[in-house]
Parts: structure tokens; C-alpha cells; sequence
């Protein structure tokens, strides 16, 4: 089985698209959990519990973990292995944007898939497919590389010209046609930038993006939907982070961007 596929059967099967970013910043983490040996890890319990049953993948990211030193590293752990024992079909994207060269990205790849044991990584291009290489060859894993992010700033770089095409277009012709060998890619494109988007999926065909921006960061579901739908119905992973773990109900804000994506995909 092509590991996407993963993904693709858990979002057919209930009917969903929606990630949850386990980002699970210690400063605003509900006091009740404060007190407990395990706070950010009973927190994300907590918040899949809430909402695993309007959820295709949960995305924690690496950074609000490793801030909290050996601990915080530890309640990730935790929190992926109650994921693989819980709900193992459900999607696991460790957000971390790392990639370097030679033999440091192993580092990052035993850190990632053996001792975490997710299904996908998000990574950056700049220093090369070749640089990329040690996550490319894992068939059994996900390569989610950085293309059009949804941050504001993101222009400064990505919309620089070459050859008269912008520097998100040459990453997605890239990783399309040369990096996805072994169709074990995906790209991140932001929800804030929904013109890009339709241009990336004409380019890169019914590839899978990772879509961060809903929620918080301002992105709009329904430009999302209309602008990345691959031909299959599929192909995106539209992620809420704040909007939903540290909102009143995190449940109910799960479920009222679940039923929005299944209101759009039945009309």
C-alpha cells in the first residue's frame, strides 16, 4: 500500500478531510492540565478524544514540544504512542520544516519515523532534492515539503522569479516531476493564498497538500475547496491548530469544519 493511501482511506471513511495541529503551547494550555505529570501530553489526550471522530490526521509540532527540553520530547513520544495504540488509522504529520545535508538528515529520520513513529514530516527544499534524498527513499513514509507557506511573509522568497516563473512554482514542478519517485510526496500550500493553490494543482495534478491557514491564521474553507480539490474528490489536508485545541469547545469546532468540508464536497 502507497503510505497515502493512509490518509486517503481514513478521509473517505468518515468523510473528512481535517487535521488537527497538536500544538500545544505551554503557556496557554487550560490550566486544569497544569498541575498533572504529563500536561502537555493529558492535553492532547484530552483534545483527540474531543474530536478524533471528525479527524483524517493530527500534526503536532516538534517546536512546542522541544521547548520544554527531555520533557516536552518525552510528552510528544507519549502523545504519538497513544495516537499508533488508539487510533492507528488515523494520519501522523510531524511538523518540524527540517532538512539538512549528509548523514544529519538520518538524525532527523530516526528521530521522525522510528523513535516517533509518524507517517509524514514536513520539510524544505533549499538545500536540495539530493540533500532530501535520506527522507525521499523511506517509501513507507512522507515527505511534505515546504512550496507556498501561509504565512504573511512568505513572498519575500517564495515570489521571487526565475526564468520568469515564481520560486513556489519551480518547487512544485520540482518535487512533481523530479523528487516523488517512489509517490511518497506531498506539498504544503497555505490556505491564505487560494489563487496559488489552483495554479500548484493544474501543475502538480492530484498530488495531496497539506493546507495550514484555516482558522487563525484568516484562510477561507470554501476558496480552499475550490481551488485544491484533486480530481478524486481528495487531496487535501486542511490543518486547524489554535482555531480549535484552545478554542471553548474544541469538539464542537472540530465538527463544525467537518461538516463545512462534507456540506462542500456533497454539493
Amino acid at each position: 500500500m502507497i503510505i497515502i493511501d493512509k490518509y486517503n482511506k481514513r478521509a473517505k471513511e468518515i468523510n473528512s478531510l481535517l487535521c488537527v495541529g497538536l500544538d500545544a503551547d505551554f503557556e496557554k494550555i487550560p490550566k486544569r492540565f497544569l498541575d498533572m505529570e504529563f500536561p502537555q501530553f493529558e492535553f492532547n489526550k484530552w483534545i483527540i478524544e474531543e474530536t478524533h471522530e471528525y479527524v483524517s490526521a493530527y500534526k503536532p509540532n516538534s517546536a512546542f514540544y522541544e521547548a520544554r527540553g527531555d520533557q516536552g520530547i518525552k510528552e510528544l513520544k507519549m502523545t504519538m504512542d497513544y495516537l499508533i495504540s488508539k487510533h492507528p488509522d488515523i494520519f501522523t504529520i510531524l511538523d518540524a520544516k527540517r532538512a539538512d545535508i549528509g548523514n544529519t538528515n538520518n538524525g532527523y529520520v530516526d528521530f521522525a519515523y522510528e523513535h516517533l513513529g509518524a507517517d509524514a514530516i514536513t520539510l524544505h527544499p533549499y538545500l536540495g532534492g539530493e540533500a532530501l534524498m535520506p527522507f525521499l527513499d523511506r517509501k513507507d513514509k512522507v515527505s511534505i515539503i515546504l512550496c507556498r507557506t501561509s504565512n504573511s511573509g512568505s513572498g519575500e522568497i517564495q515570489d521571487l522569479k526565475v526564468d520568469g516563473k515564481m520560486l513556489w512554482q519551480i518547487v512544485a514542478e520540482k518535487v512533481s516531476k523530479e523528487w516523488n519517485k517512489n509517490n511518497n510526496c506531498m506539498l504544503v500550500v497555505g490556505a491564505t493564498y487560494p489563487e496559488e493553490m489552483k495554479k500548484i494543482r493544474s501543475l502538480v495534478g492530484d498530488m495531496t497538500f497539506l493546507v495550514p491557514g484555516i482558522g487563525a491564521q484568516g484562510g477561507d474553507l470554501k476558496s480552499v475547496l475550490e481551488a485544491g480539490l484533486n480530481s478524486q474528490g481528495l487531496g487535501l489536508i486542511i490543518s486547524s491548530s489554535r482555531g480549535i485545541i484552545f478554542s471553548p469547545n474544541p469538539k464542537e469546532e472540530a465538527q463544525k469544519i467537518c461538516e463545512e468540508i462534507r456540506n462542500y464536497i456533497k454539493n
